[in-house]
């Protein structure tokens, strides 16, 4: 053995007995000594929702339909349980009884986000008062109760008409649209809502629903899935990116030219942010965790940051990738007051060759990932096949966040694991207390790093809809019987947060 192999392989060797000694200290600490006053004061506890996953009444109240009222009734077979969210959990009727738990556990602010088609059925024009009624009455509740309402305007439940009409996202004229409903909603709510989210994961939004057509509405290469019929995964996403970018600049110019100074709030964007790890120690490997972070995290923050593309998508992707004009480039640039990220899980990352063929977003970052090295996964499997729990991720991830992006204020907007819906009502989610617990404890160890993480919601309050795989998993604190009335039930998990957040 070479010097210098041994000193890789004694170094290899010692990185590992640290992170398992890290691991089973941070193990017993979160256990032992974690609770609502190990975080800094005015750190928010939250859960989090979205309104096609919760609010049910899909034909209540005026509400136009969505993408995703159409594409569950239009092909049931392509959810897992050939299930909708025509009912999901019923929080429209059942607002006041779900915040009354949230108070009792001690939460002090709830995400969720607006049906647009709710109080603009036609995607713009006529507004709809009882879906701004409706709205009124669950912010009033939440204040009433002591809950900050944090507000996400687009959580991919676009109002069918606008598909209809032009194609969405895919057409430029989305933005002024969505301006349109994102001034109704400051208008209207602003006086009390002081955190407003533009969208949700524009980077799922993308891929799903237009690279590989599993969400709607359903556009992706006719070679890739025999689901799609039309669409090209080599330029939709990237359009329908950029124009979510664009969408979400323009709310933020107009809630900062005419709403800010005198509602006295603050807007951002939730990203999703899975960390990547190197699966082995070659350059080529850690170039590759890099270079997938570009494509999924850094495509969005790397605008919003400096008004550009990142160099790896503009190297690999070419023409393909749209481009901001001046005077996009000065809307977008610094678009946020802050961050929020959702994180769930980590994944190893490799260099492969880059296609010459069969160009598509899947492949554009010339790197493959996968949960598992060596037959061992890089974390405990949660019910979601694309699930392990990787805590130290989080602290990675916004570290690399404040190092990379100076410095900005970040909220964890998600963060969860589920379980596999068998049937039976189990309330003892052990896996889940761990997983909220080491997840919080990095969290902490960021703070101390000098991340500014000013907040943190769970995902999920209750059991809902889970987009393609339906009811098939659960990921709420508070179990919903769905075979009994849609009864709630405190889990283990929940009663852990009561504790938590009254020490």
């Amino acid at each position: 053995m070479t010097k210098s192999l041994l000193l890789w392989s004694i170094e290899s060797l010692t990185l590992q007995i640290e992170t398992m000694s890290a691991f089973c200290i941070s193990l017993f600490e979160s256990v032992a000594s974690l609770n609502q006053s190990s975080f800094p004061a005015g750190f928010v506890f939250g859960t989090a929702s979205s309104a096609y996953q919760y609010e049910g009444a899909a034909f209540e109240g005026g509400k136009g339909p969505s993408v995703w009222d159409t594409f569950t009734h239009m092909y049931p077979d392509r959810i897992a349980d050939h299930s909708n969210g025509d009912v999901a959990t019923d929080s429209y009727h059942r607002y006041k009884e779900d915040i009354g738990m949230m108070k009792d556990i001690g939460f002090q602010a709830y995400r969720f986000s607006i049906s647009w088609s709710r109080i603009l059925p036609s995607g713009k024009g006529k507004v709809n008062q009882e879906g701004i009624t409706y709205y009124n009455n669950l912010i009033n509740e939440l204040l009433s109760n002591g809950l900050q309402p944090y507000i996400t305007l687009f959580h991919w439940d676009l109002p069918q008409a606008l598909e209809d009409e032009y194609g969405g996202f895919l057409s430029p004229k989305i933005v002024q649209d969505f301006a349109y409903y994102a001034e109704l909603c400051f208008s209207e709510f602003g006086d009390r809502v002081k955190h407003w989210i533009t969208l949700n994961e524009p980077y799922i939004y993308s891929i799903q629903g237009y690279a590989n057509g599993q969400f709607p509405p359903a556009r992706c290469s006719k070679w890739l899935s025999p689901n799609c019929t039309i669409g090209d995964s080599s330029t939709e996403p990237y359009i329908v990116a950029h124009h979510q970018i664009l969408a979400h600049a323009t709310a933020v110019k107009i809630y900062s030219e005419k709403y800010r100074i005198t509602q006295k709030g603050q807007i951002g964007i939730s990203l999703n942010a899975p960390w990547f790890v190197p699966l082995s120690q070659s350059k080529s490997d850690k170039e590759a965790a890099f270079q997938a972070i570009a494509f999924m995290y850094d495509w969005f923050m790397e605008p919003l940051y400096s008004g550009a593309y990142p160099a790896a998508m503009v190297n690999n992707v070419g023409k393909r990738l749209p481009k901001f004009s001046r005077r996009e480039y000065l809307m977008v640039k610094g678009s946020f007051d802050f961050i929020g990220l959702n994180y769930y899980t980590a994944y190893y990352a490799a260099n492969v060759p880059c296609q010459q063929r069969n160009l598509s977003i899947l492949t554009d970052s010339c790197t493959t990932s996968t949960p598992v090295r060596n037959g061992v996964p890089i974390g405990p499997k949660a019910a979601s096949d694309w699930l392990y729990i990787y805590p130290q991720g989080i602290q990675d991830i916004l570290e690399y966040t404040k190092e990379k992006f100076n410095d900005p204020i970040i909220y964890i907007t998600e963060n969860g694991v589920d379980e596999v819906n068998n049937g039976t009502k189990s309330l003892d989610d052990k896996l889940r207390i761990f997983s909220i617990g080491q997840h919080l404890l990095y969290i902490q160890r960021a703070i101390r790093n000098g991340v500014k993480v000013r907040g943190y919601f769970a995902w999920s309050f209750l059991d809902n809809f889970e987009w393609s795989i339906g009811y098939t998993v659960r990921f709420g604190i508070i179990y919903v019987d769905f075979k009994d009335g849609l009864k709630r039930y405190h889990k283990r998990s929940a009663l852990w947060f009561k504790t938590f957040l009254h020490q």
